[in-house]
């Protein structure tokens, strides 16, 4: 295997959006720098299952629904 060629990886803290922190290998910033999270799987819809709404933007809804409503739909 070639020398040099794969990142070196350390220890990092990774702050999460309610104040934990978790120690993880990355290959982001120095031994020991600590990387702050906006958006981690505690809050995130994604990995807590939020709902999810049909919004009607710019009345696209309601221009399909006038388009096929003699269709019985």
């Amino acid at each position: 295997m070639k020398k040099d060629t794969h990142p070196d990886y350390h220890v990092i803290d990774v702050k999460m959006t309610d104040g934990t922190i978790i120690k993880m290998r990355s290959t982001w910033g120095k031994e020991g720098d600590t990387l702050s999270l906006d958006v981690d799987p505690t809050v995130h819809p994604a990995w807590t299952g939020g709902g999810t709404r049909l919004l009607d933007a710019g009345g696209r809804v309601s221009k399909f629904k006038k388009k096929y409503e003699g269709l019985g739909f």
